[in-house]
C-alpha cells in the first residue's frame, strides 16, 4: 500500500523521503517490458536519466535516449551518465516539440457527437485531417 509510505522530497531522516523506495521510469520501463527485447531500441523519458539509469539503459543494449527536460545537468550524477552513455555508444538528444501543448478533450472522446471547449471539428474527423495532411507531406 503506497499510503504507508513517505513521499516526501527532504526530510531530516532519509527513510522519511520517498528516495529509498522509489525506482525511476527508467527501470521500471525496463523491467516491465514484457519479456520483449529492447535491445537497439530509443527510450523516451521526461528527465535526462541519471547514472543508475544510464548503466540499466547500456546493459538492455538501448540505442537511443531521447529526453524533454535536463533540469539537473550540472549534478556529478548527470556528468557520470552523459560519460557512461558516451563510452557505451548510447545516443541521447533533447526533444524539440513542433507543438507547444497537446490538448485532449475527453468530453467529445465520450460524447462523439458534441462538439466541446471551441472545438472546430470531432475527433475522428481531426484525426482524418491529420492522417491526410501527414499523406500530402503538410
Amino acid at each position: 500500500d503506497d499510503d504507508q509510505l513517505p513521499w516526501s522530497r527532504s526530510a531530516d531522516d532519509r527513510l522519511d523521503t520517498k528516495y529509498p523506495y522509489v525506482c525511476h521510469a527508467e527501470l521500471n520501463a525496463i523491467m516491465n517490458k514484457n519479456s520483449a527485447d529492447v535491445k537497439g531500441c530509443t527510450m523516451y523519458v521526461a528527465l535526462f536519466p541519471c547514472n543508475e539509469c544510464a548503466k540499466l539503459i547500456i546493459q538492455a543494449g538501448l540505442k537511443e535516449v531521447i529526453y524533454i527536460c535536463d533540469k539537473y545537468h550540472h549534478t556529478p550524477e548527470m556528468t557520470a551518465s552523459r560519460r557512461l552513455l558516451h563510452m557505451a555508444g548510447v545516443q541521447f538528444r533533447q526533444f524539440q516539440p513542433k507543438r507547444t501543448e497537446i490538448i485532449i478533450d475527453f468530453n467529445s472522446i465520450n460524447n462523439p457527437e458534441t462538439l466541446h471547449g471551441g472545438a472546430q471539428e470531432r475527433p475522428e474527423e481531426q484525426l482524418d485531417r491529420v492522417q491526410e495532411e501527414w499523406r500530402d507531406g503538410k
